[in-house]
C-alpha cells in the first residue's frame, strides 16, 4: 500500500496544495479568493481547557495564510464559544451554516454539543468534519454520511484497558465511573464488548453529571464495594478530581484513565504529579513532556511552530499538539480535494485516506479511511505516569471487532 505522509512541518504546506483557479457557482463558503470553515467549541464553561485546541488551529491557519493560503485561497476560520452547552453550539452551528455559508464544520468539540447538530448536519449535506470527540457513534456512514471522527472512539479504548486488566488481573474486581452522556457510555460499552456475560458480575458502574460539582461519593461508593480496577470515562475536570480523591483515601487501584484527560498540564498538574503516580492511560499521540520524542523530527516541528505562533501556551497541555495534528489531517484532504472543494468532495476525500502518517501519531499509528470505514484512527498504546511524564509501555493495541 503506498503510504502518505503529512509535513513533518507545517512549513510552505500552502505551496503543496495546487492552485485552485476557480469554485463553482453551487460550491457553499468557497470563493475564487477563500474557503470559510466553521467550528463551535468549549472556550467556556465546564472543559474550557479544550479551548486551546481551537486556539492552536486558529494560529495554524493563519500561519497558512501568511504562506498564501490553500491554492491561493485564505482559510476564513470561524470558531465559536457554545461554552460546551448543546443548546448555544445547536444556535452557533445554524448561524455558520445559514449566516456564514460555512463550507463545513471542522473539529467542534463535544459529544453532547455535536450529538445536538449531528441530524442537521446530514440533513443539510454539511460535513461535520473530524469531530473532537471519540463516541463510537461518529462512525455511522449508512446513517450519518456527512459526519466523522478523527480519534480513537472511547468504546476502542475500553476495550484495550479491558484487555489489559484481564491480561494483568482476571479476577478483578472493576469498577468503571462514567459521564452520564454518550462519551461515558462507550466505556461501559468497551468494557462489555470484552467481558461478554461476565460484564454484570465482575464490573460495578456509577456515573456522574458533567454539571456536579464533585464525585467524591461515587469514589466513596466504589471503594466501599471493593473494586481493585477502576476505569475512569472522565472529563479532564473530573479525572484531576478522581486522582486527588483516591489518593486522598489511600485507595489505590489500578486506575485506568481516558484519554482525552491525561493532559500534563490540564489534569496531571492540577491533580498534583506525585498523587497521580501509577495511573495508567493510552494515547495516539507523542507526548510533547515524553523525553523520548526530544529529538523527533515530527515534535520538533509542532514546537518549532508552537515557539513563533503561540510562544505564550503551555506545551505540556496536549490540545495543543491535538489541534496542530487535527489541522494537519484537513491539510491532507484539501490537498486531496485538488479543484473540487465542494461538500461532496470534501466528505469524498475524507473517507479516502490511506496509511496517511502524521507527525504527532506515535510510530506505527496510521490513519485510514474508506467509504465504509470512519473511524482515521484506531491504534493506541498504553502508557503509565511515573511522576513526572507518561511512560509508553507494551505494544501498539488496536480495536476489537463488535
Amino acid at each position: 500500500m503506498q503510504r502518505r505522509t503529512l509535513l513533518q512541518t507545517a512549513a510552505g504546506l500552502a505551496l503543496a496544495i495546487p492552485a485552485i483557479h476557480r469554485a463553482k457557482a453551487d460550491t457553499p463558503g468557497v470563493t475564487a479568493t477563500e474557503i470559510k470553515i466553521g467550528q463551535s467549541q468549549s472556550y467556556s464553561g465546564p472543559v474550557s481547557q479544550y479551548g486551546n485546541i481551537g486556539r492552536t488551529q486558529t494560529a495554524f491557519f493563519k500561519m497558512i495564510n501568511e504562506q498564501g493560503g490553500i491554492g491561493g485561497r485564505k482559510i476564513n476560520f470561524m470558531s465559536l464559544d457554545d461554552g460546551y452547552q448543546p443548546p448555544k453550539a445547536v444556535e452557533q452551528t445554524r448561524r455558520l451554516v445559514e449566516q456564514e455559508g460555512v463550507a463545513f464544520m471542522f473539529n467542534s468539540l463535544g459529544t453532547a454539543t455535536n450529538s445536538a447538530v449531528h441530524r442537521y448536519l446530514n440533513q443539510k449535506k454539511v460535513p461535520q468534519l473530524f469531530v473532537a470527540t471519540g463516541a463510537d457513534k461518529w462512525s455511522n456512514p449508512t446513517e450519518f454520511p456527512w459526519t466523522m471522527g478523527w480519534q480513537p472512539s472511547y468504546r476502542i479504548e475500553a476495550q484495550i484497558y479491558t484487555k489489559y486488566i484481564l491480561d494483568l488481573k482476571p479476577d478483578a474486581k472493576i469498577g468503571i465511573i462514567y459521564q452520564n452522556d454518550d462519551f461515558g457510555k462507550d466505556y461501559v460499552a468497551g468494557a462489555r464488548d470484552v467481558l461478554g456475560a461476565k460484564f454484570d458480575s465482575a464490573v460495578k458502574v456509577v456515573s456522574y453529571e458533567a454539571t456536579d460539582a464533585t464525585i467524591d461519593s461515587q469514589l466513596v461508593t466504589l471503594q466501599g464495594a471493593g473494586i481493585d480496577t477502576l476505569i475512569g470515562g472522565l472529563a479532564p475536570k473530573f479525572a484531576a478530581m478522581a486522582i486527588r480523591k483516591t489518593f486522598d483515601m489511600g485507595w489505590k487501584p489500578l486506575f485506568l484513565m481516558s484519554n482525552v484527560s491525561l493532559s500534563v498540564g490540564a489534569v496531571i498538574n492540577p491533580a498534583g504529579p506525585e498523587k497521580a503516580v501509577g495511573v495508567i492511560s493510552a494515547d495516539f499521540r507523542k507526548d510533547a513532556v515524553d523525553p523520548t520524542w526530544k529529538d523527533d523530527a515530527g515534535m520538533n516541528g509542532w514546537r518549532a511552530f508552537m515557539k513563533q505562533h503561540m510562544p505564550d501556551a503551555d506545551i505540556s497541555d496536549n490540545n495543543y499538539s491535538y489541534g496542530y495534528a487535527t489541522s494537519l489531517t484537513l491539510m491532507h484532504v484539501l490537498k486531496q480535494c485538488g479543484n473540487d472543494l465542494s461538500r461532496e468532495n470534501v466528505m469524498r476525500q475524507a473517507a479516502n485516506m490511506k496509511d496517511v502518517e502524521n507527525p504527532i501519531l506515535l510510530p506505527g499509528i496510521r490513519i485510514n479511511t474508506s467509504p465504509t470505514n470512519f473511524r482515521p484512527i484506531t491504534q493506541m498504546q498504553l502508557q503509565k505516569w511515573n511522576g513526572k511524564s507518561w511512560e509508553l509501555f507494551g505494544k501498539v493495541i488496536g480495536a476489537t471487532p463488535v
